[in-house]
């Protein structure tokens, strides 16, 4: 099934002024109400990674969680969860870290990795880059490697992407918007 850009960024969804004036939120709501394009964007992702080396996926809370649980049931790979703060039962490290909006933390349980793991994280969108920033140096502080970090869609203007590509970590995405793009 091949990948068509322009049929991806037809089904989301840009809100207006959500969740604060100025800011055009990009909703993957009806691209998830979608069968075609939620396997269009499954089956992309998992033809880039089916041979790839790497050991775990690591998901962020809460729209990376959709398609990072596809992804890693499609590969058959452990999935992490790295989660708001306060939403895990266990030991957990925990890393700030700046959003578009504020400052937030993320947190992972502290036994997810080990030295010598390798990650792929996924997102729903790269913005900033705050919050797989922050998973990366959670990874990192347990002993584990970043292979890439991917999502459905770039805000490249807000130099996310270009942050994570500067701490060494590669970065894929299915599509992008500018800031004004609607």
């Amino acid at each position: 099934m091949a990948f068509d850009s322009f049929d991806i960024k037809s089904l989301i969804r840009p809100v207006v002024d959500f969740p604060k004036p100025g800011v055009i939120f990009r909703d993957i709501t009806p691209l998830f109400q979608s069968p075609r394009a939620l396997r269009l964007v499954a089956d992309s992702f998992a033809q880039r990674y089916v041979e790839a080396d790497f050991s775990h996926i690591g998901a962020m809370d809460a729209r990376g969680f959709l398609i990072g649980s596809i992804i890693a049931y499609q590969l058959n790979k452990p999935l992490i969860l790295f989660r708001k703060q306060g939403k895990l039962p266990a030991d957990v490290l925990a890393e700030g870290y700046q959003t578009e909006y504020g400052e937030a933390f993320l947190e992972v349980h502290a036994d997810s990795l080990c030295e010598g793991d390798s990650v792929l994280m996924f997102d729903d969108l790269i913005a900033t880059g705050g919050t797989l920033i922050a998973a990366a140096n959670l990874v990192r502080r347990m002993g584990a490697k970043i292979y890439e970090a991917a999502a459905i869609i770039d805000l490249p203007e807000l130099g996310g992407s270009q942050k994570l590509e500067d701490m060494g970590i590669p970065t894929f995405c299915l599509t992008q918007f500018s800031l004004s793009e609607r």
